[in-house]
């Protein structure tokens, strides 16, 4: 059964903020490796669409969600377009998905029932409900068991996420639920659409993303002092670690100069978050995903200046592959790294 979506806000309460402009894609971010737009593509069946994030698990599954709620795999050797299996439906609308180290199972954010645990073969359980939880977007799993997940916005559903963006507002936190107590703590709040996280590889602190800002933080644990790595050129979305120190980052689109030039208008941003969506500011539709170090320091770009795969959200390396998700495609893409 579906489950119910909390009613936004009508209007926004935008700030008043400097305007930034997005600096250009060169450097290490020059496009020049732009295989995401050769990716191998797997459908959704029976149009869902909007892969959100992608998981390879122990069986040597794909994982993927999407708008409607369900849970699909596929096997990660399958050839392009393999149709999947349904693994659960969720009621809600699944995003950052984890494996859980207990046994194997999967820990999902859900946008709309918070963080919830499926086992193996299907069970759908909720850790955390939606009324302590507002917007459960990544997160990520410690050895003991502690899920550090992002509560992207305490104002805004998944539904109206370009009003939180617009708002411009620290709406987000940084939560931490102790599957041993069953209780659900906050690390660091005051942060701008916090998305895409990941433990470091002593896990003394934690890599995350704020999609408003485009900036990359580290939060020491467990005080959650936060420090920003890097301003990006790309509105950031979920983070995964490589496991020897580096992550990728799924960047869906490439700053918005038009966007960013409204920061120093607060009433025409609230005017604008007024707007039918398809008239709102779109997000660019380019390809690319991001390698970077714990200092923040950009290793590799794959880019997809054509836009085959659009809006990338999700980014998972398994092996020599890099699988990927969207938040609007109706499949995962998969891409090799060799």
């Amino acid at each position: 059964m579906a489950v119910p979506r909390r009613r936004p806000p009508l209007l926004i309460r935008p700030v008043r903020e400097p305007a930034t402009v997005p600096p250009p894609l060169d450097g290490p971010w020059a496009p020049t490796d732009d295989r995401l737009d050769r990716a191998d593509l797997l459908p959704l069946p029976d149009g869902g669409h909007g892969p959100e994030d992608v998981l390879i698990d122990p069986e040597g599954r794909a994982v993927s969600g999407d708008e409607q709620g369900r849970l699909w795999w596929w096997p990660a050797d399958a050839p392009a377009g393999t149709r999947p299996t349904l693994l659960a439906e969720t009621g809600g609308r699944p995003l950052g998905i984890e494996v859980d180290p207990v046994d194997g199972g999967l820990l999902v954010c859900d946008a709309y029932r918070g963080l919830l645990r499926v086992t193996p073969d299907g069970v759908v359980r909720e850790l955390t409900g939606s009324g302590e939880v507002h917007l459960a977007d990544n997160a990520t799993v410690a050895r003991d068991g502690t899920v550090y997940f992002t509560d992207s916005s305490d104002r805004f559903p998944l539904s109206h996420w370009k009003r939180d963006l617009l708002e411009h507002r620290p709406n987000g936190r940084v939560l931490a639920y102790d599957r041993r107590t069953g209780r659900t703590e906050v690390v660091t709040s005051g942060l701008y659409f916090p998305n895409g996280v990941a433990l470091t590889p002593d896990e003394s602190a934690l890599m995350l993303v704020e999609t408003a800002t485009h900036r990359l933080l580290r939060v020491d644990l467990p005080e959650g002092r936060a420090t920003v790595l890097a301003d990006l050129p790309a509105y950031p979305d979920n983070v995964s670690a490589v496991g020897d120190g580096t992550y990728w980052i799924a960047l869906p689109s490439p700053r918005l100069p038009s966007v960013e030039k409204l920061l120093p208008h607060p009433r025409v941003r609230q005017l604008v978050a007024l707007l039918p969506g398809a008239v709102q500011p779109q997000p660019r539709r380019y390809g690319l995903v991001a390698l970077v170090d714990g200092a923040g320091r950009v290793l590799r770009t794959l880019h997809g200046p054509s836009g085959a795969y659009p809006m990338i959200t999700g980014v998972r390396q398994h092996g020599q592959q890099l699988w990927l998700g969207s938040l609007t495609a109706a499949c995962v893409a998969r891409v090799d790294l060799s």
